[in-house]
Parts: C-alpha cells; structure tokens; sequence
C-alpha cells in the first residue's frame, strides 16, 4: 500500500515537473520577445566571420565566469537576504521635461536614459543607442523591473530617428517593447552580426537593417559607425547563447569621436581601440551590474576607470547603473568606486543627471546627485 501510494506521488511529481518544462519551452518558443536564432543566408554570412568558432561567437581571449554549482548558491543566497541598498529607496530625479537648450550644431549632444540607453545628436543626425526604455530587462515584465524615476520615460517624445545602434542582444540592451514602439520613427537599425534576426522577426524590413563584423563600418551623412571588439557573451533564450555577436561602437563624427563600450569585461581590446582609432573625445564606459565571479564579461569600476585611458578618451561618463538591480553591489556603488579611481588617475569623468541633455564637449558637472537620493 505505502508503495503504491510512493508510486502514485512519484508520478505526479514527475508529470508537474514535465508539464512545467513543456510549458516553459513553448513560451520560449513562442513569445515573440525572445526574438529568433540567425539562421539560412545569415547564418551563412556568420560562418565567415573570424570570431566565429565551431557554432557559436567567441571572444578574443579566454572568458569564463567562476560561478559553479556552490558558488551559484551562494549568488542566491545573497541576492534573496542581502537586498538593502540594492534598489533607490525613493523614485530617481529626472531631467527629461526640462526645456532643450540650443547649442552650436557642431557640438554633439547626449541624453542620458540610465543604465545605457543613450540618444545622440551629431553632425544634425539622431542616433539611438541601446534603446532599453522598457520597465523591466527580461522576457517578463515581473522581474528586474527599472527603477522608479520621478517622471516616466516618454516614447512618444522621442522624434524621428535616423539610426538605432544596438551593441548586443541581452534583455538590459535590446527590449522588444521599446523597438516595438519605436521602429516605425527608425530609419536604420546597426547591429553587430545575427542580431538583425530579432529585429526581423519584430517586423524591421531586412533592407533597414545593417549586421557588421568587428572593425566593419557603415556611414550615415557624414558620420562613421565603426563596430569594436568587445568581451562579453550573448543569447536571450536557453539554445541561443553566443549565437549573436556583441560589439563597442565609435561614432566617429566631423567634429567628434565617441565611444560606447556595450557590455564588456576588461582586456585588451580598449588598447587596440584607442591604438586604432584614438584619441576619442568622449566615451560611455560600462560601470555597473559586476561582481568578482563574473569579471570576465561586466568590468570592475576601477577597470572601467583604465579602460577609457586604454582608449585614450579626454573624457568620460559612467554608464550601465542607475537603472537597474542585475547584480549584489549598492545601486551607488558603481559610479562611487569610478569616481574615487577617476580622481586617483587624473580621469576627467563626468555624471549628468538621467534626463539632462548636454554637450560633452563643454559639459563639466560633477554634482553627486544620487547622494541625495
């Protein structure tokens, strides 16, 4: 009698279990959000690559995060009972309903949407960069949800775009609500190679979509799009990971050089960056969201620091915080560690406000304006 009833219970177990996993590969199959594995002459186009390995992208030295069964227990732990400071304990001030001041259009211009959503004005051309304006960076709209800011992020206030860069495709980069709303106002979209499959099967014509390799470039006016090398890993479903490419980006304008670093742990890619094509005159530096176990793929906030010396940049401003919890540290952390090393090595970093738009050019503000928080 026990036995059956062990039997019975066993199978009940199991079938729970099953109908759990057919469930959540369905919706993965499914859900448009998770966009689609490049594959026919696109996948044909990445076979060519040199950063391609046997069937998936690689990074140019060895990348590996030290996070085994124990370790990854130990992350949970931390993450579920050691939350204080994590998260703004009141809604972040914005800037976004402040009357745009005019500058010269020889000066680029930059919004700020925090974490490392970026729009930039150059050489009269509006480019988007890492458009997540979502509320939450996953495939479900419970989890890692933004930070409450004092005034929602607008999408319809964001007027014709002439191109949309994207640096790789993880949730905190590429949403799908965001292009969904916004592709029709995009005339372009750039994106390292095999992303475009997401964006295709969102509905983004083929014709306005541009895949390059690392060190490829595309032109828009009179403005050059050079992809980078980068170190990090990609994918947004289970079967998909490092299927797509990831990249830096340098916005190489008439009168400016930018650099937007993506997603990257240190390496010496930043040194043949800056070897190649520096001094920039700016750059958005990834400084957020790491941890020890993880180094190899999120820099540490000093790294970040030597990175945009690596590049040669004149000046720099921290990205990838300050809109969402991806990681164990204090949501200040990050641009505190960087502003201590940017200080020790003579860094010229600066921390406008989320919302304000500014010239990087003749930008100097450095208030602490998250201590206030």
């Amino acid at each position: 009698m026990f036995k059956r009833i062990l039997i019975k219970g066993a199978i009940w177990i199991f079938s729970i279990v099953a109908i759990l996993i057919l469930g959540i590969m369905a919706f993965i199959k499914t859900a448009p959000q998770f966009g689609a594995i490049p594959e026919g002459t696109r996948l044909e186009k990445i076979t060519k690559s040199d950063n391609y390995g046997e069937d998936h992208f690689i990074n140019q030295i060895t990348t590996e995060m030290d996070l085994n069964f124990p370790k990854m227990m130990g992350v949970m732990y931390q993450w579920i009972f050691n939350a204080d400071r994590r998260v703004p304990p009141k809604p972040l001030p914005v800037r976004f309903n402040e009357i745009a001041v005019e500058y010269p259009d020889s000066l680029a211009k930059i919004t700020w949407y925090g974490h490392s959503a970026i729009f930039l004005e150059i050489d009269r051309k509006k480019i988007l960069i890492d458009p997540m304006l979502g509320n939450a960076a996953s495939p479900v709209s419970f989890m890692t949800k933004r930070f409450d800011y004092d005034m929602p992020i607008d999408l319809d206030a964001i007027p014709e775009i002439d191109a949309v860069i994207l640096s790789h495709d993880h949730y905190d980069h590429l949403d799908y609500s965001s292009i969904m709303r916004l592709k029709d106002k995009v005339h372009h979209f750039y994106t390292p190679l095999g992303v475009g499959a997401h964006l295709e099967r969102w509905g983004v014509e083929s014709e306005r979509i541009t895949e390059l390799d690392w060190w490829g470039s595309a032109v828009i006016g009179q403005t050059k799009l050079v992809a980078a090398p980068a170190r990090h890993f990609s994918g947004r479903g289970i079967t998909d990971r490092n299927k797509t490419q990831w990249a830096s980006w340098m916005i190489l304008g008439e009168h400016e050089k930018i650099y937007f670093s993506g997603d990257s742990g240190y390496g010496p890619h930043f040194k043949e960056i800056g070897d190649k094509y520096g001094p920039f005159n700016f750059a958005m530096m990834e400084c957020g969201q790491y941890n020890e176990r993880w180094e190899a793929i999120h820099m540490m906030p000093e790294q970040t620091i030597q990175a945009s010396m690596d590049i040669k940049s004149q000046k720099m401003m921290p990205i990838h915080w300050s809109a969402f919890n991806l990681s164990l540290h204090n949501w200040t952390e990050p641009v505190e560690r960087a502003q201590k090393a940017a200080n020790i090595h003579e860094v010229n970093m600066i921390t406008p406000q989320i919302g304000r738009r500014f010239c990087p050019g003749v930008f100097t503000e450095n208030t602490a304006w998250w201590r206030e928080i």
